[in-house]
């Protein structure tokens, strides 16, 4: 027997206004896959267009009607009653001012949301002093409070805020973040290393226990999923933070620390055998992939081990060297992502875990045979940027189906915004793939959402794609960002509603958020946005160590962008005009000098 719903709720409708009828006092809303709803503004309706950090309330109230035309995207919170079809409106979010506007589309609104988030986590990992990473933590409360029973500081939070911190310099010439990200990289460097002399490798810690002035180091990983293993994706990552502040700065400890790093990928994680790729897991005695000791892991290959390097910290650092080996190692980690990962004949989604013979992995832990709708997403974003530096029409074929396939399957239509872990298959009488935990949405898989349609509408110049990425960047920052506290929201209910239940979804800092993917957003957004599509130029900002890059060149491409589609527009040295660079090829030739300069680049489109 069938239960009515013969009770109230309330909820979110997201959609684009068909009509308004002022006689009535209402609109209709078409959501995203074509449903429309009749919806009428409640006598105490309030609206607002969505707002950034560090900007004032913008009011729509007295507007809001004459704001209802045809084709305007919003947001519509309020209450479905049982005995009516009409939903009831009690707050509107407009995506903009005017009918066709997007106000995350200006050309410096995530320069200035990068900036406050900057600015936030400064203040809640080292207060009004110096940036002491020894009073890191990596638990933080919602207000960016540290925690005063956890002290353990992990490699990858630390690296992952380096990571943000060299990225808001990036964007802004803020010298107080490239002193942070500087910091940091000092730190890892010193605390987190560990150096085989005989391998001639660098691996690093899973992290420290920092007890007064003595520290516990813990070598292997002590997380569920990884216990007592060398995780990739904590060795891959550990590289994020100082390969990003080393393209601000050319320090040569960090290619070092890197080269050594990745002769660790290429020597122990690589698979030398016929099945090629990298393992997931090393034993932290024998960093054998294959050693019994490793349980479930032994022998293992997933997303993170083949496919995070290009993110992380691979792209970052062939545009910083320009080097071929890392565009090789690039185009073999893709050419093993579109051979191996796609399943189409069982799932829209791709095959994650595998076993060493590629065969498929679905017993493993939590994932079992489960999709994460991020990490599809995660994928057509990258192939496309590794289709400007290669092009493959299979690198563009399976990002294009990837976006094609993804909003039907892992989007909420009716609400706007992106699904967390999803069951990779139907069972008998379902059509709709089934949660694993939830409903709710996090923040980083709305980036990756964010991301893959705004570089596909840049390249491609489709129009289908750059509505997918208007509402997906409309959905994270109308409910992501916490206006009062600062920082982003780790989980949203499905309605927007922050998750604050508890745990690591209530904090702005844990093992798996420290500012990564919100200023990787924010970087990324806005180089898509302005270089590809609404054609802005942007300015960056580096501070060159003397004699840091070699032959004292500076490269400056913000990322893997069309051959041609962007040039260096006008250069400064110290606030100084300065014309020794080659445009087209992206590159400064630096002074020769004793003394750090900052070098302000002009990115125009072409």
């Amino acid at each position: 027997m069938t239960t009515k719903v013969d009770f109230t709720f309330s909820d979110l409708i997201a959609g684009y206004v068909t009509e308004y009828d002022g006689n009535s006092d209402t609109f209709g809303l078409k959501t995203s896959d074509g449903r429309e709803f009749q919806v009428k503004i409640s006598p105490m309706a309030f609206a607002k267009l969505i707002q950034n950090f560090d900007e004032g309330y913008p009011d729509a109230t007295g507007n809001m009607r004459s704001m209802l035309l045809p084709g305007r995207y919003l947001f519509t919170y309020g209450v479905f009653y049982p005995d009516s079809d009409i939903f009831d409106a009690k707050q509107i979010v407009f995506a903009g001012r005017q009918k066709n506007d997007y106000v995350f589309e200006k050309q410096d609104w995530w320069v200035k949301q990068i900036n406050a988030l900057g600015k936030f986590y400064l203040k809640a990992q080292f207060g009004e002093g110096e940036y002491d990473y020894r009073n890191y933590r990596t638990t933080l409360n919602l207000s960016g409070i540290q925690s005063t029973t956890n002290f353990r500081q992990e490699t990858d939070t630390i690296s992952r805020l380096v990571y943000g911190f060299a990225t808001a310099f990036l964007m802004t010439g803020n010298d107080s973040f490239l002193k942070a990200a500087e910091r940091g990289t000092e730190y890892l460097r010193e605390h987190m290393r560990f150096v085989d002399l005989d391998e001639g490798i660098v691996y690093w810690y899973h992290g420290i226990d920092v007890k007064g002035e003595k520290e516990d180091k813990i070598f292997a990983s002590e997380f569920g999923d990884d216990y007592y293993a060398i995780p990739a994706y904590e060795q891959i990552y550990a590289l994020a933070g100082p390969i990003q502040t080393y393209r601000c700065t050319g320090d040569p400890q960090i290619m070092d620390d890197t080269e050594k790093t990745i002769k660790l990928f290429n020597e122990f994680l690589l698979d030398k055998s016929e099945y090629g790729g990298y393992f997931s897991h090393l034993d932290p005695l024998t960093l054998d992939p294959l050693s019994d000791t490793l349980g479930q892991n032994k022998g293992t290959k997933n997303w993170n081990s083949v496919g995070d390097h290009a993110p992380a910290y691979l792209i970052n650092l062939w545009l910083a060297t320009g080097k071929q080996e890392y565009a090789d190692m690039l185009e073999y980690t893709f050419d093993t992502i579109e051979k191996r990962f796609p399943d189409y004949e069982n799932s829209p989604f791709v095959q994650e875990r595998f076993f060493q013979d590629w065969s498929k992995d679905t017993s493993w832990g939590w994932q079992q045979n489960r999709a994460v709708v991020g990490h599809n997403l995660k994928i057509s974003w990258n192939l496309m940027r590794m289709q400007s530096l290669k092009a493959k029409d299979s690198y563009v074929n399976l990002a294009k189906k990837i976006a094609d396939l993804m909003p039907d399957v892992g989007s909420d239509q009716q609400r706007g915004g992106w699904y967390d872990v999803v069951e990779r298959t139907l069972a008998e009488g379902e059509d709709t793939y089934r949660f694993v935990w939830h409903d709710r949405k996090a923040w980083w898989q709305q980036e990756q959402a964010i991301l893959a349609y705004q570089i596909l509408a840049g390249i491609l110049d489709d129009k289908e794609y750059h509505r997918l990425a208007r509402e997906s960047a409309a959905f994270y920052n109308a409910w992501f960002l916490d206006l009062e506290e600062g920082g982003i929201y780790f989980n949203v209910l499905a309605n927007g509603i922050p998750y604050l239940a508890g745990g690591n979804e209530r904090g702005k800092g844990s093992h798996s958020m420290s500012g990564y993917h919100s200023f990787e957003l924010c970087y990324l957004a806005a180089v898509y946005t302005n270089l590809l599509i609404t054609k802005q130029p942007m300015d960056f900002y580096f501070k060159p160590i003397p004699g840091g890059f070699p032959d004292n060149i500076l490269r400056v491409s913000p990322d893997i962008l069309p051959p041609g589609s962007i040039k260096i527009g006008k250069c400064e040295i110290d606030g100084e005009p300065y014309t020794n660079f080659d445009a087209e090829a992206l590159t400064v030739t630096l002074p020769k000098t004793n003394d750090r300069v900052k070098v302000k680049v002009q990115i125009v489109p072409v």
